[in-house]
């Protein structure tokens, strides 16, 4: 054997042990208890579509997948940590398209929102909430508008998660295009954003259907509008911010799973097959359709594509308006 050709065995040899190994790890894989972390406290829309996947996904694995809450700082301290873990496909996320406003708002993180995670899945699609107390005076959108120019710095709304969340930002967006001052008061999550809310701590809410919609068929929140482009076939009576004035207006939320950079894409694979059927059953789509969110199966490589374009997106937006961290 000529001295040249050793190495290029060697070089097959490692290829082929590696993916022999990768090969027998996907078809192993689960062998225990799957984790699911999620940077929002329990009670919210995260946590209420993290509970109802992991319960559906645990059957089709063969293995438990256990929600794991870490909220906190806009759910950075979730990501950091799965960020961080092993990538076995043993740790993964739960993200909300707030992870693609992640890098604008905080500068420091210890990850990147991009590189350190592998695509999962995108599991729903949802709009933004706005709303009031059946008690406070505000009967539409224009209403509150009204009040906050009238009194800026008055108004105070609850934002679940705060920093890098949809719902914080469809706030700030909405100040700024409607020239108008109100003060955030950030929560861990939509659980506690939402008993605020409803204790009369905070004058309005900004939230997904999912967590506010038993609150507004109970008659104790009213909503105001909603921030896609179209209406929620969920809350179809509910106008558009861009109905109510603000032609253009338009804060989709959506939700994904993410596993740690490094993660074998054979096991990628065996997770976004499983979740994708999961979506298309149809009762897990009618109880997500109940909760306003919409079944979203699709590959990989679409799920990290849509995570690039937010990410720009969000991130100029961030930056134009001058966003800070709360």
């Amino acid at each position: 054997m000529t001295p040249s050709i050793r190495p290029l065995l060697k070089g097959l040899l490692v290829a082929g042990a590696t993916l022999a190994l990768c090969t027998a790890h996907a078809q192993t894989y689960p062998a225990k208890p799957v984790s699911l972390v999620v940077g929002f406290a329990p009670g919210g829309s995260a946590d209420s579509l993290a509970r109802l996947l992991a319960q559906k996904l645990g059957s089709s694995l063969g293995q438990p997948v256990i929600v794991d809450n870490k909220p906190g700082a806009g759910a950075t301290i979730a990501t950091a940590a799965v960020a961080a873990s092993k990538p076995d496909g043993y740790t993964l996320l739960m993200v909300t398209s707030g992870h693609a406003g992640s890098a604008a708002l905080y500068p420091k993180l210890s990850y990147d929102t991009l590189k350190s995670f592998e695509p999962v899945a995108k599991v729903g699609a949802s709009p933004v909430v706005i709303v009031a107390p059946a008690s406070a005076p505000y009967k539409q959108l224009k209403d509150v508008i009204d009040a906050a120019r009238k009194s800026p710095g008055k108004l105070n709304y609850a934002a679940g998660g705060g920093g890098a969340t949809t719902t914080s930002l469809a706030a700030e967006f909405l100040k700024n295009e409607a020239k108008i001052d109100m003060v955030m008061v950030p929560y861990k999550g939509s659980g506690p954003a939402l008993t605020a809310l409803l204790s009369g701590e905070v004058d309005l809410g900004f939230d997904i259907p999912s967590s506010a919609l038993p609150h507004i068929k109970a008659g104790k929140l009213r909503p105001l509008a909603v921030t896609t482009k179209a209406r929620s076939s969920v809350l179809p009576d509910v106008p558009t911010v861009a109905e109510q004035g603000m032609s253009g207006f338009e804060v989709t939320g959506w939700f994904g799973v993410l596993a740690p950079a490094g993660t074998p894409a054979e096991v990628v694979a065996r997770l976004n097959k499983e979740i994708n059927a999961v979506l298309s059953d149809p009762e897990t789509k009618a109880k997500l359709q109940g909760i306003g969110v919409e079944a979203t199966p699709g590959s990989p490589a679409d799920f990290g594509k849509l995570i690039a374009s937010e990410t720009q997106r969000y991130g100029d937006a961030i930056r134009k308006l001058g966003i800070k961290a709360e």
